[in-house]
């Protein structure tokens, strides 16, 4: 089966739940922005959620791959493996995030490599942490809030 939109078929993503995606739909499925490995920082008065430049020492900050993607648990233990299921209680993907537009019947943005043809249009559209996101190895922990920024959400 193919995973791109073909001419006249409605894709799958469209016609195919979360939760009943084979293993390939739902990897394709991510748009490889990075933005759901930076660190988030939840204010303990307001609940706040607030995104930060800073990534996951696993994500290669310009290609907005993981380093080391099927041992990601084992590497960085409070990694969350993503899964349909839990998607319901994920407040912090990004509102950009396929997985997240999906589930709200929202269509795909035109930059998305489903739609587009072209995995770099993500970076190109200026949605993805490349060339604005460091590794969380460079930044002390008490120097997290300094990193807080409004464009990845």
């Amino acid at each position: 089966m193919s995973l791109d939109c073909d001419m006249g078929q409605t894709p799958y993503w469209k016609t195919t739940p979360l939760e009943e995606m084979t293993s390939e739909q739902w990897e394709t499925l991510c748009d490889g922005c990075g933005k759901c490995c930076l660190v988030k920082l939840i204010d303990d008065v307001t609940d706040d959620l607030h995104y930060t430049d800073v990534a996951c020492s696993l994500l290669d900050c310009q290609s907005c791959r993981c380093k080391d993607y099927p041992n990601r648990k084992a590497k960085v233990p409070d990694c969350v493996i993503l899964t349909p299921k839990l998607l319901e209680d994920l407040i912090w993907m990004p509102s950009t995030c396929a997985y997240r537009l999906v589930k709200e019947g929202r269509d795909l943005p035109f930059w998305h490599h489903l739609i587009c043809g072209d995995r770099e249009m993500v970076h190109e559209a200026g949605i993805s942490v490349r060339g604005r996101a460091v590794s969380e190895t460079l930044v002390p922990d008490e120097k997290l809030p300094d990193h807080i920024v409004e464009w990845a959400e």
